[in-house]
């Protein structure tokens, strides 16, 4: 069972029990006393003198019993008392070695309650009623014949009954009392321990969100980066070999321009995912500090956030076009193709939910980014079709770069993984491959109508 942390000042409150993380009340091995389970024990063990004492002067007025048996009974019924000092630890012992006692003596009334009430809370079910009987049996029989005079055997008989059952059934509802509460104590640990689980789940879901938003967009700039310096490299050997003209000044501040402009744009692309992970580690924080609290935990971090909190403005399909055009001014050939409804403002208009048109532009900016890192100056065709209730495909085609290296810009081979998890995510799914020379990458997304979206 998982350790339920218990303050010091409850630990004093509470029986040893339900502060050692025993499974059961007596399931085994040794419990430290509590300081209310001293408190207890003298207590009941002072409750047990007192019934010694004031039945220890009855004892001589049985002149009907034996002289031995009267010499018995106190020494027995001291014994019994002391026998509750050990009771917590052998709980069936100390019930077994009470049988004569209880059979025997009149002394012993203050301690066998204890010592019964302690069988049936301490002692599986079926061996603490195995005991009862036995100390039943041995009893009622000695009463019922010879320990009490003729005419009062039957209201003895009966008080000793009462007297068993009493303590006995007591002792058996505190078990069951104290057996729900170490239960309602695992399964609250229990819970606390899934709940640390979904949310170490959800961040670590948050981050590969992040991590793979993080790839679409420095992906491809950084690959514009990486055509522009080539070229630039290109030219200069070129020159340097006498093959081509020196690059003039004009020429050589509008390529510095363009790697400026594109290295700025991904430094504030990259701004925004950190300012999102930020914001998610903060809202993590509780009012006081601590990590892990629930805030967070109930919804799912979104990488792609609107401007409306101050972000910069996600990519739509509007966008589309001047990623296209991005890739254009690098120099990249691209035909751009657009088959869509025009927007309307009725209830069934074209409107596509913003994450799934995200999802659109990313496929199209995975496709360009492939195009230049594995065919270099071959042309790309970029279709985007689609309408409501038919769905919008994104196909991306450029030749294969037949006997050309790639132009070797660095990646981690992670973009087309990452984007079928977003398409399969919104209900999506993607294919791509190489077929009569030519790289196809074809991404297909649902598109319903306004009234049937059950998507953010």
């Amino acid at each position: 069972m998982t350790g339920h942390p218990v303050s010091a000042f409850a630990r004093r409150l509470l029986p040893g029990e339900l502060t050692s993380g025993a499974p059961v009340p007596g399931g085994g091995g040794r419990v430290r006393r509590s300081a209310r389970d001293w408190v207890v024990d003298v207590v009941l063990f002072g409750w047990a003198v007192l019934c010694w004492v004031a039945l220890y002067d009855q004892v001589a007025t049985k002149t009907f019993l034996p002289g031995w048996l009267l010499a018995l009974d106190p020494p027995l019924g001291a014994v019994a008392c002391l026998s509750l000092w050990v009771r917590r630890r052998w709980p069936l012992g100390v019930a077994l070695a009470a049988v004569p006692a209880a059979a025997l003596t009149d002394t012993v009334m203050g301690a066998l309650a204890v010592i019964i009430f302690n069988l049936a809370l301490r002692t599986p079910p079926r061996t603490a009623g195995a005991v009862l009987l036995l100390h039943f049996a041995a009893t009622l029989p000695y009463v019922l014949l010879y320990g009490a005079p003729h005419d009062e055997r039957r209201t003895v008989a009966a008080f000793v009954v009462v007297y068993y059952l009493l303590f006995f059934v007591w002792g058996s509802l505190t078990r069951v009392r104290r057996q729900l509460v170490l239960k309602l104590r695992e399964d609250a640990a229990r819970a606390q321990a899934d709940h640390r689980r979904r949310l170490a789940d959800a961040r670590r879901a948050e981050r590969r969100a992040i991590a793979r938003e993080m790839h679409d967009v420095l992906a491809h700039r950084v690959s514009l980066l990486s055509v522009h310096a080539g070229a630039l490299a290109y030219r200069a050997q070129r020159t340097a070999a006498g093959e081509a003209t020196p690059l003039g000044d004009e020429e050589i501040a509008q390529s510095a321009t363009v790697i400026r402009d594109n290295a700025h744009q991904a430094l504030e692309e990259l701004r925004d995912v950190l300012h999102v992970l930020r914001e998610d580690e903060a809202d993590e924080e509780g009012p006081d500090g601590s990590r892990g609290g629930t805030a967070g935990a109930g919804r799912r971090s979104d990488p792609e956030r609107g401007a409306g909190d101050g972000a910069r403005p996600q990519p739509d399909l509007e966008r589309i076009g001047e990623l296209v055009a991005e890739a254009r001014a690098a120099g990249q050939r691209v035909r751009f193709v657009e088959r869509l409804p025009e927007r309307t403002e009725g209830a069934d208009g074209c409107s596509l939910r913003p994450q799934l048109q995200r999802t659109a532009y990313r496929a199209v900016q995975e496709g360009l980014t492939n195009a230049r890192k594995h065919a270099p100056g071959q042309p790309v065709e970029v279709e985007l079709a689609g309408a409501v209730g038919e769905g919008l495909t994104v196909r991306v085609t450029n030749p294969l770069a037949a006997g050309r290296e790639g132009a070797g810009i660095p990646g981690a081979g992670a973009g087309l993984t990452g984007l079928r998890e977003r398409l399969e995510i919104e209900g999506g799914t993607l294919e791509y491959g190489a077929s009569r020379d030519a790289f196809t990458l074809v991404a297909r997304l649902p598109w319903p109508a306004r009234g049937r979206e059950t998507g953010p």
